[in-house]
């Protein structure tokens, strides 16, 4: 019962995580990570408890033990939608783990993190947790179709933005966006003292 640990996982539901190119789209791919570490965590008889967000905590279910528990979780992950056009707010998500989880536990928050700033409650919740970070992406955040003139659509403002894709400066910007994006997430996370791990849609997450 001393070595009984405590997972929480941080879910990130906003419009952006629907996306896919593969297979798979990203809340996909958050459902079957969520799903393995949560059987993991049981068949070490730990709890586990998750915390779905978008621009907002919309659920959260405490962290408890056994085999339906983790099945009405997985249920959940399977089954909640976010409110139309919900945009992103890590910070939300971070202050709301770090008021009602007192001791310390083992938390992933597994998100693409296209979010406003979350460094300071990032920072804060290493400290009191062992945080991990689980970057989500799809191919098609990195690499842009060549197919012309295409409307691109913002699913978390509901703008369009018509893009010549044909433009090979328009592509390797696309590119350089994506890079950048995700060495900042690493950046911070770093600073911070929690680790990061970046997993696309096309990969094997195992």
């Amino acid at each position: 019962e001393e070595r009984e640990q405590t997972l929480m996982l941080l879910v990130d539901i906003s419009q952006s995580a629907l996306i896919g190119s593969t297979a798979k789209s990203k809340r996909d791919l958050i459902t079957e990570i969520c799903a393995v570490l949560a059987f993991s965590a049981i068949a070490n008889n730990d709890k586990v408890g998750i915390l779905f967000f978008s621009d907002k905590v919309e659920k959260f279910i405490p962290p408890s033990k056994g085999k339906s528990h983790v099945l009405r979780l997985i249920k959940e992950l399977i089954t909640i939608e976010p409110v139309q056009g919900a945009s992103t707010n890590i910070s939300h998500s971070l202050e709301y783990l770090n008021r009602v989880m007192k001791r310390r536990t083992i938390a992933f928050l597994i998100s693409d993190y296209v979010a406003p700033s979350f460094e300071k409650p990032l920072k804060m919740s290493a400290r009191k947790h062992d945080f991990v970070g689980i970057h989500i992406y799809d191919p098609l955040d990195e690499f842009l179709p060549e197919i012309g003139l295409f409307p691109l659509l913002d699913i978390e403002s509901g703008e369009y933005v018509w893009v010549d894709t044909n433009d090979k400066k328009v592509r390797q910007l696309f590119r350089k966006k994506f890079l950048e994006h995700r060495d900042f997430c690493q950046t911070i996370f770093s600073k911070s003292g929690a680790d990061l791990l970046t997993i696309g849609t096309d990969q094997d997450f195992v």
